[in-house]
């Protein structure tokens, strides 16, 4: 039996992944590499496949796709690991932003991330755990953002064929001028509680998202904690200025910026809040509980 199962998202990065399958696929036999392919079929499809390999036996799940495809293979590998079993997972960067794979060390080229697959070495890496009333349990393993860049994710999804930052800078400017709104939030970490009005929330287990924005700069997957990132309501003005800010991490010095850092972070509101966990999108939800699972998963880098 194959030790490897490789999970393939075919609509990711808008099809890029399905393109480059013949490749990979190439570049693990020529490694002389065990393995079994198959392809999600739907939203979800790789919770289901990452958990049922664990449970046949592969000892390494690998997630080709974006960060969509990389939560999923983190939430059925989490699944099986609650119910006593457990396996190493693999990352190839296939997808829009492919920020979890940057931000465990994996590098972009797909022939060099088989190579790795194959070398095996590996780390251990933090899990967000997050509960929303009314959903089950999920878990995250970049970013959890409230406000902006959920709406930004939404707005996203409306193109179907760009990917990476050709994607993003314009829904970005778009979301500025048409979607995006203020919201009024109560946040409670694991030392303050304070209400603001808000124009973004980032809930930090890696430092990069959208393919390029360093929204917690300082943020390390295996330390323990989040950095979070409120960014205040800003006019239009303010939020042009302070989206370039984003790219470069240079936005934890403006005087709308608080980072701080916890384990635990609630975050409650009124307002209708359309957030998202590592690009997979949370609609018209008011109460957001996050903790952080320290070192809890074997990621091949």
């Amino acid at each position: 039996m194959a030790s490897i199962k490789v999970i393939l998202n075919p609509v990711a990065g808008k099809g890029f992944a399905a393109k480059a399958e013949p490749d990979i696929i190439g570049y693990i036999k020529e490694l002389e590499l065990e393995f079994d392919l198959v392809r999600t079929k739907e939203v979800g499809h790789a919770i289901e496949l990452a958990e049922q390999a664990v449970h046949d036996g592969f000892k390494t799940v690998v997630a080709v796709g974006g960060d969509g495809t990389n939560n999923e293979v983190v939430n059925g590998l989490m699944n099986a690991a609650a119910k006593g079993k457990e396996a190493v997972m693999g990352t190839m960067a296939a997808g829009s932003g492919s920020d979890f794979t940057h931000n465990v060390g994996v590098p972009k080229d797909l022939k060099e991330a088989c190579a790795r697959i194959k070398e095996g070495k590996t780390r251990k890496v933090d899990v967000g755990k997050f509960q929303v009333p009314g959903h089950p349990v999920r878990y995250f393993d970049n970013q959890f953002g409230i406000g902006f860049d959920g709406t930004v994710t939404m707005v996203a999804k409306r193109y179907k064929k760009l990917r990476g930052m050709a994607l993003y800078l314009p829904v970005v400017f778009q979301t500025i001028f048409i979607d995006s709104k203020p919201t009024f939030v109560n946040i409670k970490t694991d030392n303050e509680e304070f209400n603001l009005s808000t124009l973004q929330i980032s809930i930090a287990n890696g430092n990069r998202e959208g393919g390029g924005f360093y929204m917690a700069p300082e943020a390390k997957v295996d330390d323990g904690l989040f950095d979070i990132c409120i960014v205040e309501s800003l006019s239009k003005p303010g939020m042009i200025a302070i989206v370039p800010k984003f790219m470069s991490g240079a936005h934890v010095n403006h005087p709308k910026t608080r980072m701080l850092k916890t384990k635990k972070i609630r975050v409650t509101s009124e307002d209708n809040l359309i957030a998202h966990f590592d690009g997979e999108l949370l609609h018209n939800i008011h109460d957001i509980d996050c903790e952080i699972i320290p070192r809890c998963l074997s990621v091949i880098y």
